[in-house]
């Protein structure tokens, strides 16, 4: 009677975490996007302090708060819609940290194995701290990147998780591919960290046309000041200090890194079954097309994002494929 309770116990435990791991997958994704979408309004200073903003809980909203908001602050006037981006950006990402704290006592409550839990703790703590610096240090693209990178890391971990709970149902994908995959993993976040450092670095636009820029495939570009991670900041690094020049090797790199992924890609769903082909097919191509039309259109706000929310699936996807091809999910196949 006994083992039969512990056993229900476990089992309802198990349904407890893989509910409330699957909401905060969809959370963080949210954390990501909503970064995104601060970063390419130019919300990342909305607030110039952290944790408040203005030195309240909330945006200054009277007129009174407003005086006082830009005494304190001179140099930063209070626009109250990038100053909300920046505060719900903020609340969401706090929401997040609690969420996962919650997933780290259901597991030692329910003696599941914590090694990942606290993980995600411990780097969601930091990306607490990343973004306390984004702001303190005044956007500095080395912070503003690995603030990226860090959320990107937090959503993948808590997908990993997702998939290793019981109860979840994983594609399955040949052991064989696990090099490539891999290898492929490695390229997408490479991709994911030049998409930082170019959005960083208001490097977007630095080439007009697609696939020329400025009229040649190979345009003057300044590497090392476009890569130098010693730069300084100045006092605000809000729309950047670097050359064009240096602009345009950020974004070529990125280019460049883009046909490099899209080759190792391709090749991969020469070798992948049918459902995952489709799906890696059909991400990849979307990318693609988003940021070519992020150059040829200016970089429209809406689909800037969406080539952030992309981005986001496409590494997701990749994790996916990467546990489907263990050697033990497929020993009975």
């Amino acid at each position: 009677m006994a083992d039969l309770l512990y056993g229900t116990m476990s089992e309802n435990t198990h349904k407890i975490q893989r509910v409330l791991v699957g909401a905060t997958v969809v959370l963080a994704f949210c954390v990501v996007v909503v970064g995104a979408y601060t970063r390419l309004v130019d919300a990342g200073l909305g607030c110039p302090d952290w944790p408040g903003c203005y030195g309240m809980l909330t945006v200054p909203e009277t007129e009174s708060e407003t005086t006082r908001a830009e005494q304190l602050y001179p140099e930063f006037p209070v626009d109250q819609a990038k100053a909300w981006t920046e505060m719900f950006h903020r609340y969401i990402a706090t929401f997040l940290g609690i969420v996962v704290i919650g997933i780290v006592v259901v597991a030692w409550r329910g003696k599941m194995p914590s090694t990942l839990p606290v993980t995600l703790l411990a780097l969601v703590i930091l990306q607490g701290a990343f973004g306390a610096w984004t702001v303190t240090l005044k956007l500095w693209p080395q912070v503003v990147t690995a603030h990226l990178l860090g959320g990107f890391c937090t959503l993948a971990l808590l997908w990993l998780y997702f998939l290793k709970l019981e109860g979840v149902t994983i594609p399955r994908v040949s052991p064989r591919l696990r090099p490539h995959l891999w290898v492929f993993f490695a390229f997408v976040v490479l991709q994911v960290a030049l998409g930082g450092w170019t959005s960083s670095n208001y490097a977007a636009l630095a080439c007009p046309e697609f696939p020329h820029c400025h009229g040649t495939l190979f345009p003057n570009a300044d590497f090392l000041a476009g890569f130098n991670i010693f730069q300084d900041i100045g006092p605000n690094y809000l729309g950047g200090e670097l050359s064009n020049d240096a602009r345009v090797a950020i974004q070529m790199a990125h280019r460049w890194g883009a046909y490099i992924l899209v080759i190792i890609g391709v090749a991969l769903l020469f070798r992948l079954e049918s459902m995952p082909r489709y799906l890696l097919g059909a991400i990849l191509l979307t990318q693609f097309c988003l940021g070519v039309a992020n150059v040829v259109f200016s970089l429209p706000l809406p689909i800037a994002v969406l080539h952030n929310a992309v981005a986001a699936t496409l590494l997701l996807a990749v994790v996916t494929f990467l546990v489907g091809a263990k050697p033990s999910l497929n020993k009975d196949s």
